[in-house]
């Protein structure tokens, strides 16, 4: 007996799943592209101040921390701060906005036959376009300070720019499925992420933990920006943590993907 139509597009296999997010991509690109230039329609200078709006907090933390903590070298401590608060930045405010996702999405998924997976593919291209406008500008920038940056960019960064990519898509996916379920997410979520930021070598070297800097080795979060950040400053690629993060961001993927589809008939009683 065949399928209703209005069912047949909820009603996917998993792999039949992959193929719908892949065929639809032209179709979420766009829906993200749209956001990202109405969100600056009748500005000046448009979606530049992403960028500039990093910058001034690099400059000001900078200042206000390089002191704090007395650092030796202050240009090298504002390339460090900057590129690893760019990079933070973008990945907490993936995961701060993802628990009320599919609450912005309720009318869409109460009456479309739209699969969830195209909501959270929307959401994944926004953010990852806002980060790429947002590290293209203060690289621009930094890069008068250190002009190898764009030689690291060409040679060690690409492998943990797409680790980073896909855990901007997974670790919120994860979050926006539970989220709709239990609700004390919204109150957790940026409590825990506060509380990750404080002991994540951001705002301070990793020596500064002392005897505590095995903390940052379990710090999921950190690993992915820390790779990033390593491969554009230095050009260091440690190939095998890279490959450790790609198989986990694989998985994560994969059970990220496994739990949208395996709860999709739930989304639209629980938002």
């Amino acid at each position: 007996m065949p399928k209703p139509v209005e069912h047949y597009v909820l009603d996917l296999g998993f792999w039949d799943l992959c193929r719908y997010a892949i065929s639809t991509r032209r179709v979420w690109w766009f829906t993200a592209t749209a956001r990202t230039r109405a969100r600056f329609a009748r500005t000046m200078i448009g979606s530049f101040w992403l960028g500039l709006s990093n910058l001034l907090s690099v400059f000001v933390l900078a200042l206000v921390y390089g002191t704090v903590f007395r650092v030796p070298n202050f240009k090298d401590y504002v390339l460090y701060l900057g590129f690893g608060l760019v990079l933070w930045n973008s990945l907490a405010t993936a995961i701060a906005t993802a628990p009320n996702l599919f609450e912005q999405q309720s009318q869409l998924l109460k009456n479309t036959n739209l699969h969830p997976i195209f909501y959270t593919l929307e959401e994944w291209s926004f953010q990852l376009q806002t980060f790429l406008q947002s590290l293209l500008l203060v690289a621009i920038v930094l890069s008068l300070l250190n002009i190898s940056i764009w030689f690291n960019v060409l040679t060690a960064a690409f492998l943990p720019l797409v680790n980073f990519a896909i855990a901007l898509y997974w670790l919120p996916v994860f979050v926006c499925v539970t989220g709709a379920r239990y609700r004390d997410l919204y109150q957790l979520v940026p409590i825990a992420l506060q509380l990750v930021f404080l002991i994540s070598p951001i705002l301070y070297y990793s020596k500064s933990l002392g005897s505590y800097a095995w903390v940052q080795n379990f710090n999921v979060l950190y690993l992915v920006i820390a790779l990033v950040r390593d491969a554009l400053l230095y050009g260091a690629v440690e190939l095998q943590a890279n490959l450790i993060v790609l198989f986990v961001n694989v998985l994560g993927t994969l059970s990220a993907i496994y739990i949208l589809n395996k709860r999709r008939w739930e989304l639209p009683f629980m938002v």
